[in-house]
């Protein structure tokens, strides 16, 4: 299994367990992760992950997300600055 497989797979199953958590520490992790996932990459890795479709996993914590709107919000304002900044570096957005 790929490093972005397993990545999918730890966070859908950290998102399932996070929505019975009251204050979603468990989605902070996730979070955290995903932040890590993009200051980690190179650009050229990110383009290359930019053009393919989702996977079931990754299809699965997006319906997660999309059914709860306050644990999205909370997402989004975790991840928003560094993922924004590193897509930024990469030419990914004006």
């Amino acid at each position: 299994m790929s490093k972005r497989s397993w990545m999918l797979v730890a966070v859908s199953i950290v998102l399932v367990a996070g929505t019975a958590v009251a204050q979603y520490p468990v989605m902070d992790m996730v979070a955290n992760k995903v932040i890590q996932k993009y200051q980690n990459s190179t650009c050229e890795q990110l383009w290359a992950a930019r053009g393919q479709t989702p996977g079931m996993e990754e299809q699965r914590v997006i319906g997660f997300l999309k059914n709860d709107p306050q644990m999205r919000q909370a997402f989004f304002n975790q991840i928003a600055g560094p993922v924004m900044n590193k897509m930024f570096e990469c030419g990914m957005i004006p």
